[in-house]
């Protein structure tokens, strides 16, 4: 079986590493490289996860990763459905269920992220967990925060009735053209739908749970039934570097995924675009540092 790249968890993981090309995860292909693919430091870095434990996952000194630790390595070796139902079952564990909230992104989208590296660029799950996001997104509004809740993503949802930073930093939004009411009512409808989408997601309905005892605002908006629908924006950033940028925001919805992409875009030329600019070679200056 230790011999077997389709029953073996770390015959499986180099196999992946070796036909993912840097350029799709957004890394420069470069001339020293010795062989196609990633490398260990550079899946490591992708998933959140020491290089050392990469090392021992491949070499078969460790076999048990757990479900986080797989559907993070799952997301940066850039796996389909099935490939990721297979590195669980391998590692030990039961694949997703299809009536929980899907955070699996589809390769596709994940090339797209990378390769889009002009736009400030973030991807959530149908309940408005933050699960991937490019560089330029967290140039202009702040490193996502990550460590708020043990094994818990930041939500957007939670963030907008809590008050609970999204953001590291002071960067945020100081206005935009729809009414922050519309968006609560189209987030509170958002959630409707996927608690009744996904009814075995615990996490939807500890959100929900929690969110009407700590906001009486959606207390009121889920008791009335409230429906809405997202509509393309625009909102000003105040960003810490380059002050006030004036943005359009859209969200689009991947098929068969139930993902969100949310992008802000300016048009060429505007001040807004060279703003971006700006923030761009930043972000690709600290992460060479």
């Amino acid at each position: 079986m230790q011999d077997d790249p389709h029953g073996d968890l770390g015959a499986l993981l180099r196999s992946w590493r070796d036909r993912l090309s840097p350029v799709d995860v957004g890394l420069a292909a470069g001339d020293s490289r010795r062989a196609a693919g990633l490398r260990r430091e550079e899946l490591a870095a992708l998933a959140g996860l020491s290089v050392d434990y990469v090392v021992r996952l491949e070499q078969g000194r460790a076999r048990r990763p757990s479900a986080q630790v797989a559907a993070a390595l799952a997301r940066a070796l850039q796996l389909s459905e099935a490939e990721r139902d297979r590195l669980f079952i391998v590692a030990g564990l039961l694949p997703p269920s299809p009536r929980e909230v899907p955070a699996h992104i589809p390769p596709g989208v994940q090339r797209l992220v990378a390769r889009l590296g002009e736009v400030p660029l973030a991807v959530f799950t149908a309940s408005w967990d933050l699960i991937s996001w490019s560089p330029l997104w967290a140039a202009l509004l702040g490193e996502p925060v990550t460590g708020a809740r043990p094994g818990s993503r930041p939500n957007l949802i939670r963030s907008l009735f809590t008050g609970e930073p999204l953001h590291e930093g002071e960067n945020g939004i100081v206005s935009r053209s729809g009414s922050l009411e519309r968006f609560g009512v189209s987030l509170v409808g958002d959630l409707r739908r996927v608690q009744g989408r996904y009814p075995d997601d615990r996490g939807v309905g500890a959100l929900v749970t929690e969110l009407l005892h700590a906001s009486p605002e959606f207390r009121r908006l889920w008791e009335s039934g409230a429906v809405g629908e997202h509509q393309s924006e625009r909102k000003v950033m105040r960003n810490a570097v380059v002050g006030d940028v004036e943005l359009d925001c859209d969200v689009f919805s991947v098929a068969g995924s139930d993902v969100r992409i949310v992008a802000y875009t300016a048009a060429t030329g505007s001040d807004a675009a060279a703003k971006l600019d700006f923030l761009r070679v930043s972000a690709v200056g600290a992460a060479t540092r």
